[in-house]
């Protein structure tokens, strides 16, 4: 059983089609199907169910990626962990973040971690899922809420934060110094779209208390976002660490004294993947910055 052999394997069972597969690898479909009938020879047993112009993949294929997966990971973290050994302090190191956290409050601290480690190669991926970029290893680290129990992540527990509300420095809540949830009920609201995390937790504090957000603008950016509530467009519910990020004395931040939605972020990383010297600096880095901050 040769590497080439399972590398081709791989690729049939992510498309479940062998044209498909063989142009993605760029070999002749022959070719691919000939070395897939050497596998399932060698191994006794077809790998996959050929119906009509379809595949599916047999119990004994599916048992063959499981493990076939994790050999091409455990190579991968070998050659990371040769690379190191050539390159000293260099490598490549791939963070993902979520995209509210990036525009201002993160970005400074990945200033500063370049400043450190000047020879690493750095990938900053914002996501609103990043906890499927870190299992899917198109990242080696994520920042982000405390994701679901799942075996495979490690979770180091950062922060935890209450929302409160940002309102600009014209509007009739300004003098405040700390409101009811409830007291959001009706007024015009600029927030996030629905499946951003930050807005679904909002969401869920207000349903609670019987209520929907009267949302009347939804952006992604969070620049956007809060020229919206400096023109007095509407109100916004956020982490006083991101306004404080911000710095701008036309927004104003008010407490939630009653019900308050808290977050908790965390640094994750698969736990079967190896962490060079880039990634445990940038995670003491990140600790030290954000950590009970």
């Amino acid at each position: 059983m040769e590497l080439r052999q399972l590398e081709y394997f791989i690729a049939v069972c992510e498309e479940l089609h062998f044209t498909k597969a063989a142009d993605k690898i760029g070999i002749s479909q022959p070719n691919l199907s000939l070395q897939v009938k050497a596998l399932e020879e060698e191994i006794g047993m077809p790998l996959f169910d050929r119906i009509g112009k379809r595949i599916a993949l047999t119990e004994a294929g599916s048992i063959l990626l499981k493990h076939a997966r994790c050999m091409f990971l455990n190579l991968h973290n070998a050659l990371q962990e040769i690379g190191e050994l050539r390159h000293h302090q260099g490598g490549t190191l791939g963070v993902g973040v979520l995209p509210s956290e990036l525009d201002f409050r993160l970005t400074p601290m990945f200033i500063d971690f370049r400043h450190q480690f000047p020879n690493v190669r750095l990938k900053i991926v914002s996501s609103v899922d990043v906890a499927e970029l870190v299992l899917s290893t198109e990242i080696d680290i994520g920042i982000a809420l405390r994701p679901s129990y799942d075996t495979r992540l490690v979770v180091r527990p950062l922060t935890r934060e209450v929302y409160g509300v940002v309102v600009s420095e014209e509007h009739e809540l300004v003098e405040r110094n700390s409101i009811a949830l409830t007291e959001l009920k009706g007024l015009p609201a600029i927030m996030y779209p629905r499946g951003f995390w930050g807005r679904e937790l909002v969401e869920t504090s207000c349903w609670e208390q019987g209520f929907a957000l009267n949302t009347v603008v939804e952006t992604t950016s969070n620049p956007s976002l809060f020229q919206f509530v400096k023109a007095n467009m509407g109100v916004t519910v956020q982490t006083r660490s991101l306004v404080q990020s911000i710095g701008d004395p036309k927004l104003r931040y008010i407490p939630i004294h009653d019900h308050p939605p808290v977050r908790e972020m965390s640094i994750i990383y698969r736990a079967d993947k190896y962490l060079g010297h880039a990634a445990q600096a940038f995670i003491h880095v990140a600790e030290q910055r954000l950590k009970d901050s």
